[in-house]
């Protein structure tokens, strides 16, 4: 008479799951930090920079004719986060905190002036003037001033860091800065302040000519 026995499954030692978590640790701490952590010893997989642009090139040249009357000065708090459809933050996402600061500039086109947009009378001791309305410029982003508070990233984001080096990791909150201080411009009032700073410039210099009677209006 023959007896089959069947063969049980081994179980892990204890040892093998000590090591097999110790494995798992080094994994998740060394995905956070560069391969590179003694000092003087280069990363591995990093790679050298070198500028090898040419010299710039002159393509043509405007004439500005307008006043820049007034400049703002902004900062916002962007907080962007992305998350994984199906996995928890841990694994895969990124959440950043980036101080973004930046001016707007208002002016007033002078350019547009036409000559029925000025009238002189016979004296010349008093002149009327019809200008446009200030405007707003693009917001621009003070790469000195502006700064990540803060990133979080998940696992498999880390893994991937440490075999890239990508140098628009913070292009979209800067996009994201540059836009909410534009809205912000819109509503500050700066336009107002840089239509005030105008007239007073133009009643200002045309009184040194002479002129007694200065008035200044702002249409389309």
């Amino acid at each position: 008479m023959t007896t089959s026995l069947t063969r049980l499954p081994r179980r892990m030692p204890g040892w093998a799951k000590v090591v097999t978590a110790l494995v798992l640790v080094l994994i998740v701490l060394f995905a956070g930090i560069r391969l590179a952590v003694l000092p003087g010893i280069k990363d591995l997989f990093g790679t050298d920079t070198h500028d090898r642009s040419g010299p710039a090139l002159l393509k043509s040249i405007q004439d500005m004719s307008r006043y820049d009357a007034a400049s703002g000065n902004f900062q916002v708090v962007v907080d962007l986060e992305k998350d994984a459809e199906y996995l928890p933050d841990a694994i895969r996402g990124t959440r950043t905190l980036y101080v973004g600061a930046g001016t707007v500039d208002a002016y007033v086109d002078l350019g547009r002036i036409g000559k029925d947009d000025v009238t002189v009378n016979g004296g010349r001791t008093s002149a009327t003037l019809r200008l446009p309305h200030a405007r707003l410029g693009k917001p621009a982003l003070d790469a000195d001033h502006s700064y990540a508070v803060s990133k979080q990233r998940g696992l498999l984001d880390r893994l991937g860091d440490l075999f890239s080096d990508n140098p628009n990791s913070e292009h979209t909150v800067q996009e994201l800065a540059v836009k909410h201080i534009g809205e912000a411009a819109r509503t500050s009032g700066l336009t107002t302040r840089a239509e005030t700073n105008t007239t007073g410039m133009l009643q200002g210099l045309l009184g040194s000519l002479g002129f007694k009677e200065v008035h200044v209006s702002y249409g389309t």
